[in-house]
This record gives C-alpha cells, structure tokens and sequence, in this order.
C-alpha cells in the first residue's frame, strides 16, 4: 500500500472523538477518592492507566491527571494535586494487571503517587515485540481495531486548572481502548510465539528506574555545555544552572521558561561583569533575565571566583562513541560493528526493532569491554550482567560471539 492510499484508508476508519460512556467529572476530594477506589476494586479483569504531565511548564515530572479503566467501574479522572498519595487506589488494584502504553514514561510518576504495578502489559513494546511498523497509540489502535482516535494535547500545560472539557476527553480516550488492544496485542504474541519474551520485558519494566545523576552532576546535562572549553567556564556554568534550578523549583516552573540552556552557556563564555553586560549575552531576555539579573549577575561572579573548578572531561564509565574506537581499539571496532549489523539481520528475521533484541548500549560496553575468553557461555554471561533479559540472550548471543571471533573488516561490512 502506497503512502497515499494508506492516508486515504485511515481518513475512512471511524473517529472516536469521546469514551462511549462520556467523560467523567475529575475526582479532586478525599470522598470521591473513596469512591473511586471502591468502583475499581469491584471491577474486574485488568485496568487501564495513563498520566498526564505538564513537561516544560511545571518543575519536575510530577502527574496531574491520572486517568483509569476497568470493565465494570468505567473511567475515573483523578487529579492528584490535592493528595499526599493515591494509595486507595493502590490498595483497591491490589494482584490486578495494570495496562500502559509507552509504561516507562508514566511509571515514575505514578510511583511519586504510591502507584505501582502487580502485573503490567505495555501495548508500545508490546508493538514493538510483535513487530508492528508504527507503535505510538492512536497509530496501533488504528492498525489492530480499525478506529482512529482524536488525539491533542499531548503537549499541553496540565497543570492548568480548571482543565478545558475537550482536554478532558483527550485524556479519557488515552485509556478508553487499552483492554480491547491489550487481546489484540496479546494474541499477535501469542501467533508469533513472542508472549514469554514479551513478559519477561513487562516484568523488567516494573522495576523501571530512570538514569540517575549525581546531585552535583546534573548541571553537566546542559544543552551545548562541551562548547565551553575551560574549567572557569564550566564553573560558571554550574552556578549558573544551580541558580536557575532554585528559582524554578521555589516558583514550580520548568527551568527552561526562566532562560533556556543555550542563555546559561552563553554567559558562562562571555563572563559579564555588569548587568547590562548580562542582558546583552544571547537569550538573555524576557522577565525573569531582567528581574532577576541580580541574582544571575552573582552567580557569574561565584563562579569566577570560585576555587572548586570541575573536570572539563568527567568519567562516566560508559565506552566512548563507536565512531572513536577505529583508530583507538580497532578491533573492538570491527567486532562491533559486525556484531551489529548481524544483530540487525537477526532482528529482521525475528520481526522486531534492533534495539529491542538487544539495547545498543549492552552491545557497546561487550565489545568495548569483552571477557576475557570469548565463548558462547562468557558472551552469554557478560549480556546478562549488562540487563539483557533472557529472550534477548538466547537470541544474540551466539550471533554476538561468532562476530567477536571472526569480526571482519570495515570494507567487508
């Protein structure tokens, strides 16, 4: 099917702008919060969940709508903001199967809240493991239960309230259809003998923990920050970004609203030492640069004066880009690249994305840190102690040691 007749034929599907059962009030009280629980622990069979966020507007990743499913109790919209946590609603899914899409965005938020899951299904990887071209929600739900959904305001600021009805409906259609799709999916897997696999990768999720940073690092995830290229540069920068940080948690403000990245970089390069200087550096406008120029003005000039420089180059522990290894280990270069491109023919073979029979990352540090014998038990063993999940190891480790042994050259690639 061509682009333009496969346009046409999502254009006739069905649109599903609202649940079939309408939108339900947000529950925002301690009563409807009771009563929420109750509702979905008399239900039955597994539950739907979704969060909405206000990325890029509000400081953190907090929730501000958690959205709920369950055949027998209906939808429920429930704004977290005026509880400590959600632990009725913890304690009514007690054993129940909790279904996500895209499980590793919302799951650190929902943790926030005293959620977490007994059993999980992700319909996104779950698209992903049965091989599916497209796998975000509205493009899944169309290819396995021929419906389109209205889908906006993924991006919306949902912190606001009262939240608009249509944003609303939005949220409710994100966990309307999740049952329906979780038996499609779960058939697809069953059909092509993927359903273990796919468990084994629900299971891993629900120990899902996000990259953690060091308190004293994260100012070194500046956009654009290898510019600088001196100590004293980078220690403005640091003060920089720690002010920014402290003002935007006091205010609950994403950081970027006050001065973007690409502001903080370039006063550390140019070091101003007045305000007007300051207000002349690229991105320093708006109201938060001027009222606040003070405040920026001072973290210039601790930096500046400061005696704890940082490393401009801080060991991660994590191999350098395979781009380097050629000249630098160059036989971790041949091994790896002809591991991956082995690995991608396995993948295409098993109807699943490359990066989902083995993180690229795990591949990077076997080859850059290889065991000391290269065997099908040592590569097997070295996977395993890098996360991969058993399917994964079953399925690329001899592909990965054969290519170890025989890594051919990069023209033969």
């Amino acid at each position: 099917m061509d682009t333009e007749n496969g346009q046409s034929d999502q254009a006739q599907l069905p649109l599903i702008t609202e649940p079939a059962d309408g939108v339900p009030a947000v529950i925002e009280t301690e009563r409807g919060l009771v009563r929420a629980a109750a509702a979905l622990a008399a239900g039955n069979g597994p539950v739907a969940v979704d969060a909405e966020r206000a990325s890029g507007f509000r400081y953190g990743q907090r929730a501000f709508l958690v959205q709920l499913k369950r055949e027998g109790s209906g939808i429920w919209l429930i704004d977290p903001e005026p509880f400590n946590s959600l632990a009725p609603v913890q304690e009514a899914l007690e054993g129940t199967e909790w279904i996500l899409h895209a499980a590793s965005q919302d799951l650190p938020c929902l943790a926030e809240l005293g959620m977490h899951p007994h059993q999980l299904f992700d319909t996104e990887l779950a698209a992903r493991m049965a091989g599916l071209p497209r796998v975000g929600l509205g493009a899944v739900v169309e290819q396995l239960l021929e419906v389109r959904l209205a889908k906006e305001h993924s991006a919306a600021d949902w912190s606001r309230r009262p939240l608009p009805a249509d944003w609303l409906r939005y949220a409710a259609l994100d966990v309307d259809l999740l049952v329906p799709l979780r038996q499609e999916l779960s058939a697809l897997l069953h059909e092509q003998g993927k359903a273990a696999w796919a468990q084994e990768e629900f299971d891993h999720l629900r120990s899902f923990a996000p990259v953690t940073v060091p308190e004293s690092d994260k100012w070194r995830k500046t956009s654009k920050l290898s510019t600088l290229k001196s100590p004293r540069k980078l220690a403005v920068l640091r003060e920089l970004w720690t002010a920014r940080e402290s003002l935007a948690q006091k205010r609950d403000l994403a950081p970027s609203r006050l001065l973007p990245d690409a502001a903080l970089v370039a006063a550390a390069g140019a070091m101003p030492r007045t305000v007007p200087q300051l207000l002349a550096v690229s991105g320093f406008h708006g109201r938060a640069a001027k009222r606040e120029a003070p405040r920026w003005l001072r973290a210039v000039q601790a930096g500046v004066h400061t005696e704890d420089l940082p490393v401009i180059h801080r060991s991660t522990g994590a191999p350098p880009p395979p781009r380097t290894w050629k000249d630098r280990n160059p036989l971790a270069f041949r091994q790896f690249r002809t591991a991956r491109d082995r690995l991608a023919r396995q993948a295409e073979q098993l109807q699943v994305m490359p990066e989902t029979l083995l993180a690229p990352a795990v591949l990077k540090q076997l080859c850059w840190t290889p065991p000391d014998v290269i065997d099908l038990d040592a590569v097997s063993a070295a996977l395993a102690r890098h996360g991969a999940r058993p399917w994964q190891i079953e399925q690329s480790a001899a592909v990965i040691t054969v290519a170890m042994l025989e890594p051919q050259e990069p023209e033969a690639l």
